[in-house]
């Protein structure tokens, strides 16, 4: 049974622990500066309340552990990804932050065992899907990515409601964007070139937001005319959150709009993942488009119903996780998402949540 280390008891930490508990292999320790939120968890696992914002004292605390996977605040990733390599941990997380993802990618370049930054639903699966995608075609011209985690009662003007980190989503709101345009890697600006389109008769609003596409600009840097990637909400969203951001300034006070948010949008259960990949290219010498379209619902784990975004976020890093272990993942070094075959990952017991909701009506049932 492998030791690994969980950092973060919250949203997705917690539902990290629930998977790798209830379906094995692993012997699980949570660490997070609340005695609180490691209460909340149970005695299903062994706990340690500390600070996290020390390398060397936390390092001190992971030795000994084959993985470290962080669901930590993006603030903490350079912390938490130094104290692994340290402790000479295998380091996996979620964050979306790309300046944090470049200092892990930094730290993995003389590193003797494997960093696996973005592993969760974008950047992570949808980066697995698109490249997937992209390996079918000769030439490629546009790839586009979207991604959605939306309430499916919406009830008020953001038609919003909180199912994952506030912190994280303001900073993909405020961070600059990576995207390739007419061949040419730049950034543009969060909240910017709004389009509407509808899926199963419901419309949809998709803007710019930071951090979605992972490495895949990099990768495909010189091989793609046009790729970027924007986050799916309800129409209005981006117009309110622009107000808020620009003419109110709280770009600039981030730690106020958190608390409005925080104290005014109610968090929901019930939501629904929307994964939208479209590739478009030369393929056998004419122009196609291939598409993965997919929606994941609010479920059942283990008797306790889980959001949409925690099943999808916690049950893709633990999908890579279960990889690694298994060694279908190199072992030292940087591993992009796109190192990662989609078939094998949709193959994986924690990858299956990504199956159509009638293929995984069993496992409800069954817990």
């Amino acid at each position: 049974m492998r030791k690994i280390a969980v950092i973060g008891a919250g949203k997705i930490g917690s539902t990290v622990v629930d998977l790798l508990t209830a379906f094995g292999g692993y012997q699980v320790l949570v660490i997070d500066a609340s005695a609180e939120a490691l209460a909340a968890l149970g005695p299903k696992v062994e706990t340690a309340a500390i600070a996290i914002d020390d390398p060397a004292a936390l390092a001190a605390r992971l030795t000994g552990r084959f993985a470290v996977v962080n669901c930590a605040p993006y603030q903490l990733t350079t912390i938490v990804a130094d104290a692994a390599k340290r402790a000479g941990a295998h380091y996996l997380d979620l964050t979306e932050d790309v300046a944090s993802s470049r200092v892990v990618r930094a730290l993995a370049a003389d590193a003797e065992t494997a960093f696996i930054p973005q592993c969760g639903l974008a950047p992570g699966f949808i980066t697995i899907a698109a490249w997937d995608l992209a390996k079918h075609f000769e030439t490629l011209h546009d790839v586009r990515l979207r991604v959605g985690a939306l309430p499916r009662y919406p009830s008020n003007a953001l038609n919003y409601n909180l199912t994952w980190s506030t912190d994280g989503v303001i900073n993909e709101y405020c961070e600059p964007c990576e995207a390739i345009q007419n061949g040419r890697l730049q950034e543009t600006p969060p909240l910017e070139e709004c389009e509407e389109f509808a899926l199963d008769g419901v419309t949809y609003e998709a803007f710019n937001t930071s951090g979605g596409l992972g490495t895949l600009c990099h990768t495909l840097e010189g091989k793609v005319r046009n790729l970027n990637y924007k986050t799916i909400r309800y129409p209005g969203h981006a117009a309110i959150m622009k107000a808020l951001l620009n003419d109110l300034n709280l770009r600039n006070r981030r730690h106020i709009l958190k608390d409005i948010l925080e104290n005014a949008v109610p968090g929901t259960l019930q939501d629904v993942v929307i994964v939208f990949v479209t590739v478009s290219g030369l393929k056998d010498g004419r122009l196609m488009q291939e598409t993965y379209v997919n929606k994941v619902y609010a479920q059942l784990i283990g008797g306790e119903m889980k959001s949409a975004i925690q099943i999808t976020t916690a049950g893709a890093i633990c999908a890579v996780l279960d990889m690694l272990a298994d060694g279908a993942l190199p072992q030292t070094g940087f591993i992009r998402q796109e190192d990662i075959p989609l078939a094998d990952f949709l193959a994986n017991r924690f990858g299956r949540f990504y199956a159509p909701q009638d293929q995984i009506a069993f496992r409800a049932a069954a817990e």
